[in-house]
């Protein structure tokens, strides 16, 4: 029997690109000549909902609330039913303005009177200076955004109380250590948003005509889509098989035991799904045939009745160099939407514009963080990818997609592997736009920086966490407050933001503590180093050195029973006793604050309700640690590599006191200006020959020591020519030492 796949993300992650698991395993699939299909339900509810047509049904169907339960509706949800014929008229434009595909309604958008207005709007009167750095597309976007969420807001209230653009009936997800409230919520009639995704799945499954169904949860806001998606083909097409995989199940579903998970999936399968899954594709065809054993690669299924979990398959994990280049091929791209959430330029990365996602290396190279996942394979296993593979897969990318955007979605991408990347492209001259996440290595030097920005890099994402080195020594981090500034101030320097993730609430952590970190926080974003960040309480995991010896961190568990469904977060006291809680607010509207460069001066204790103690850092502790020099020692195997272009030389003699001698000048040009340099005829000759061999397009790479070896074979003293103005302006111009 020939096998189909129909692979899927169900609804919902992302509007404006799309979660990249089911591109990755077609890619796979594809070097493996499986047939396969892939489709990204949450985009396509949301279109269909986002129409006129799906207004004007929303409308229809909430119109019966209105009527029975008047007095029970707000304010904003009546205004906006009295308003809903301008928003059935409006709807198809502005999907079409944040889908890329039409530029000019930016202008009508922008004059106000174009969009219906609701509650989401009282907060431009907070925002109206920002729309002054902002262009028109911008801020026509944003106001786009909070229209969409207006709609949003009437459908929780007035429709599906699960509805969210981003997640679905994500409280069924979290922490559902036992399986009832969600199989009980699936036992109800399907809602309104169910029945859209229902009869989208229902054509796609017609066709498609699949043999095999796969479903990719990556979080718990996917959870009772998976399962409505599931339920429905066991209902009408018995003979697919269904199998689930992805984020969710890989930290959530290792210990699974509830056999009614097995109502609606055959399989649930952990980690790399391509052996897993590959394994499955034999099973249901040639083994199917032959009577041979069935193997499985780390899969539940059900068995005699009882949930097992088989792990007898005699193959290896593939390899990053052996799994293909993600394939996009099935999308629609080009309907995603761009929205602006709010006018930090760092946040709207996540929710604005299409990136296609690759991952520079499996795992994580540090993988010590004690709050982190480090026990399982996603984290564990450590795999980095040539540099010039990945740029292969960058450039088959872009020519399937027309896309040049790339989000490298590493857990923290190391340094080493990012320099040579960034030179692998720059060789390549690809004119590509970059981000990814990574940690504060003390590494990423000024120089670094300089090249990670001139290959594309626009941004990068990495964990302070706790800003206090006590915490940071106790969850293992490997930074100190002082090297996260002066790595943080490189990247600025460079022009790459940067986008700073904070913890409040880690175990033994005090209130001393945390006023500090935010104190450390404020000044960060004072002294113009950090301009993103975003702060999350510590949550315990099963997975997780914390989770896993609990007692060397000074938590005690509240119950060790193991769930039957989902296990991961877990519920703890901590020896201080402290409600963390009360932080958030406080905590969340100061960064803000800082994030809009506003608000410095305020008093810490400005940002609580609750008295709060007077914070023990340095007013100047980051600028002193921003003013310590460098150290200017380099390494004899340092690369050296010149990002210019070749100089015109032009010789002249320069006379003193009735001496004269050989000079050269050198014109460089960049792309912003023109400079000149200076020296004898004989450093001149040296200077434009050694730019050409360390040029970025040769193939071979000097080191610092080479550099030095070439210098000294005709010319004295290289140490004193190093450092002196010529190479020094240089330096400032695209001469990168790394």
């Amino acid at each position: 029997m020939k096998t189909k796949l129909f692979v899927i993300t169900p609804p919902f992650t992302q509007l404006n690109t799309p979660y990249p698991a089911t591109a990755y395993i077609k890619g796979f699939l594809n070097t493996k000549n499986i047939e396969s299909v892939q489709a990204d339900l949450g985009i396509d509810v949301i279109l269909e909902l986002f129409s006129k047509k799906g207004l004007y049904d929303l409308f229809q169907v909430s119109g019966f609330k209105f009527e029975v339960l008047n007095a029970e509706i707000s304010d904003n949800s009546k205004r906006i039913f009295a308003l809903q014929d301008e928003y059935i008229k409006t709807i198809d434009s502005v999907i079409q303005f944040l889908q890329g595909k039409n530029p000019t309604l930016a202008l009508q958008i922008c004059q106000e009177d174009f969009l219906p207005e609701a509650s989401r709007f009282a907060q431009l009167e907070e925002l109206d200076w920002a729309f002054g750095t902002m262009g028109t597309q911008d801020k026509a976007k944003h106001l786009a955004t909070l229209y969409l969420e207006d709609i949003s807001d009437f459908i929780v209230e007035c429709v599906d109380e699960n509805f969210g653009f981003s997640r679905y009936a994500e409280r069924l997800g979290r922490s559902a250590n036992s399986f009832d409230e969600l199989y009980n919520e699936l036992q109800k009639e399907p809602t309104y948003i169910d029945s859209i995704l229902i009869s989208i799945l229902k054509k796609k499954i017609e066709d498609v005509k699949p043999t095999f169904f796969l479903i990719s949860v990556p979080f718990p806001g996917n959870l009772y889509s998976a399962f409505r998606s599931a339920q429905w083909v066991k209902q009408n097409h018995p003979e697919i098989k269904i199998s689930m995989g992805g984020g969710f199940p890989n930290t959530e579903l290792r210990s699974l035991s509830d056999k009614r998970v097995f109502e609606f999936f055959d399989f649930i399968t952990l980690d790399d799904g391509e052996v897993p899954i590959e394994e499955l594709v034999d099973n249901l065809s040639s083994r199917e045939e032959s009577n041979e054993e069935k193997r499985y690669k780390r899969t539940f299924l059900l068995e005699n009745g009882e949930v097992v979990y088989k792990n007898n398959s005699l193959k290896h994990d593939y390899k990053q160099s052996q799994v293909g280049t993600p394939d996009y091929s099935d999308l629609p791209l080009d309907k995603y939407i761009s929205v602006i959430e709010i006018v930090n330029p760092m946040h709207r990365m996540w929710s604005d514009g299409r990136w296609n996602k690759l991952t520079m290396a499996h795992g994580c190279y540090w993988g010590k963080c004690t709050f982190c996942d480090i026990s399982l394979d996603y984290i564990k296993v450590y795999e980095p990818v040539a540099a010039s593979l990945l740029c292969d897969r960058m450039e088959e990318l872009i020519e399937q997609t027309g896309q040049n955007g790339f989000h490298f979605v590493d857990e923290a991408a190391p340094p080493a592997l990012m320099r040579a990347l960034a030179l692998e492209i720059l060789k390549r001259k690809l004119a590509v736009t970059w981000w990814t996440n990574i940690r504060f290595e003390k590494s990423f030097s000024k120089d670094l920086c300089l090249l990670l920005k001139a290959s594309g890099c626009i941004a990068v994402s990495g964990g302070l966490e706790v800003a206090s080195d006590r915490l940071l020594k106790l969850i293992d981090k490997g930074v100190t407050v002082e090297q996260v500034a002066k790595v943080t101030r490189n990247f600025t320097e460079a022009g790459i933001m940067v986008h700073a993730y904070l913890m409040y609430g880690y175990p033994t952590q005090t209130i001393q503590e945390t006023i500090d970190s935010l104190e450390m926080v404020r000044q960060l974003f004072e002294a113009g180093v950090l301009q993103s960040g975003f702060w999350h309480q510590f949550a315990l995991t099963a997975h997780s050195p914390v989770g896993l010896y609990p007692e060397q961190f000074g938590v005690t568990k509240k119950t060790e029973l193991i769930g039957t469904f989902a296990n991961n977060d877990i519920e703890y006291t901590d020896s201080t006793g402290i409600n963390h809680d009360k932080f958030s607010f406080g905590l969340k509207k100061s960064l803000f604050n800082f994030m809009h460069g506003i608000c410095f001066d305020y008093e810490l204790q400005d940002w609580f309700d609750f008295k709060i103690p007077k914070t023990k850092i340095h007013p100047d502790f980051i600028f002193n640690a921003l003013e310590e020099q460098n150290d200017f020692n380099t390494k004899p195997n340092a690369k050296v590599v010149w990002l210019g272009g070749k100089p015109f030389a032009e010789l002249f003699t320069k006379s003193k006191k009735g001496r004269s001698w050989e000079m050269m000048s050198l014109t460089f040009h960049d792309k912003k200006e023109s400079f000149t340099v200076q020296t004898s005829k004989e450093e001149g000759e040296w200077l434009t020959s050694i730019l050409s061999k360390i040029s970025i397009s040769n193939a071979k790479n000097y080191t610092f020591q080479e550099v030095k070896n070439d210098f000294e074979t005709s010319l004295d003293d290289f140490e004193l020519f190093w450092y002196s103005k010529p190479v020094n302006t240089l330096r400032e111009f695209g001469l990168l030492v790394l």
